[in-house]
């Protein structure tokens, strides 16, 4: 009854701890402006299962894509295990789905294959990172916090898998004894191996052994659903509904500000009032681009949320492979980060929020790196989740243009010579046909 008791606790506080951060998740996309999401939806679903669900983006780097499946298929399919493991929890039963029989045994050595799978892609991802230390994980904004959460996982896989086969293998020598409680069933094809090594204990010692693997690994479990939704690691849930909402157009498509289609029809209708206030705006300043996060769109600070941090956008982007500041996934981190601490000033002031005297511009990203782009759409193209970094740095990049007149020089003297010559390059209209007789 006791260890009954401490599971429902450890379960509540669990469930109530990840509420609470996705709540704060939430709140904080949804500082976003608001955005019409148009297109068919058989599309949208389309796109939802062939990427995130499919991981279809994944296969560009096949070495990467299948250990990423085993890991992916791995956690989806081991986690099964967790209804049972609930209902034993709460109940304080042993194996109650036994009853499934041959379906059962089945089920049970599925998963131990999968959890040998799980643990030779976590190795080779760790190999990766930590002995081939390849570029892309080791940039400069792979700081201390992100540089380590993806080991943290890795390491805690190592572990869990480790759990659930040697609960398993102490549970297959108990049944052979016959221990009370432990019934025959399931089937043990990786255990088995498992099993000679511990066939030497007591029954008390066995039972030991078994109990702290089943607590360890639940203990685990719960561990990891808090720290899934602090860390990168949340794309496994928003990647469905990031995907969902992506972009549908081509890539190459910009959408026009709303604000400067409404003052171009202003300007062309002869029967206008100049002077009259916009309906619907109630006298609300209009921003020209985005200058911090409440600027930006809810589905753009979704896609911030939803960053892996793999790094196939930066390690794609040609202006980062040419020694540019630039890195979209800094872009990406960078917002986030700022719209965390947003949330904490709104937490922090009864959800109001209080000018904290920063913004996402300058003190996160700098106007270098935002000039650095060339708008080719290379960093949208290898996000295995659809992440779309280009659309930020274009609307950061509108605001200083259309709201501070910055730009560099080269840009500059081309609106210059758009304004004067309706063209980018300095020749009057009349001269652009010379070329033919010189």
């Amino acid at each position: 009854m006791i260890a009954q008791i401490l599971f429902i606790i450890l379960l509540a506080v669990a469930g109530y701890v990840v509420y609470k951060r996705f709540m704060f998740v939430k709140r904080n996309i949804f500082i976003g402006r608001d955005i019409a999401i148009d297109g068919d939806k058989s599309l949208r679903w389309s796109t939802m299962v062939r990427v995130a669900l499919g991981q279809g983006k994944m296969f560009t780097r096949p070495m990467a894509a299948v250990l990423h499946l085993f890991v992916y298929v791995g956690f989806v399919i081991i986690n099964i295990e967790i209804i049972e493991i609930l209902i034993d929890g709460v109940f304080g039963t042993h194996r109650v789905l036994s009853f499934l029989g041959p379906v059962y045994s089945f089920l049970i050595g599925s998963f131990e294959i999968l959890a040998v799978l799980v643990l030779v892609a976590v190795i080779a991802f760790l190999a990766r990172r930590n002995i081939l230390k390849l570029k892309r994980f080791h940039m400069r904004e792979m700081t201390a916090w992100p540089k380590s959460d993806a080991n943290y996982i890795l390491v805690a896989e190592i572990f869990i898998m480790s759990a659930f086969l040697t609960m398993n293998a102490a549970d297959l020598v108990l049944q052979e004894m016959g221990s009370e409680h432990y019934v025959s069933a399931g089937s043990y094809p990786v255990s088995q191996f498992i099993a000679p090594l511990l066939s030497g204990l007591s029954e008390g010692a066995l039972i030991f052994v078994e109990r702290f693997c089943w607590w360890f690994h639940i203990i685990a479990i719960f561990a990891f659903m808090v720290y899934l939704s602090y860390s990168k690691h949340l794309h496994i849930i928003l990647a469905f509904p990031n995907t969902y909402y992506s972009k549908l157009k081509p890539a190459g498509s910009f959408d026009n500000l709303a604000s400067v289609t409404r003052e171009v029809k202003l300007m062309l209708d002869p029967n206008a009032d100049p002077y009259a206030a916009p309906a619907g705006d109630a006298g609300a300043p209009q921003r020209f681009g985005a200058k911090d996060v409440f600027d930006l769109n809810w589905v753009q600070l979704m896609n911030a949320y939803s960053c892996t941090e793999c790094g196939r956008c930066t390690s794609e982007c040609p202006a980062n492979q040419t020694g540019k500041l630039l890195s979209p996934r800094k872009i990406m981190m960078d917002t986030r980060d700022r719209l965390e601490e947003v949330g904490k000033v709104m937490d922090n002031n009864g959800g109001e929020w209080k000018d904290d005297g920063k913004s996402l511009l300058r003190d996160y990203i700098s106007e270098e790196e935002l000039w650095a782009c060339t708008s080719c759409n290379a960093c949208t193209e290898a996000c295995p989740v659809n992440i779309n970094p280009l659309e930020i740095i274009v609307d950061l990049r509108r605001y200083l243009i259309m709201e501070e007149s910055k730009s560099p020089e080269s840009i500059t003297v081309m609106f210059n010579n758009i304004e004067n010559n309706g063209a980018p390059w300095a020749f009057a209209a009349g001269d652009r046909a010379n070329w033919r007789n010189a």
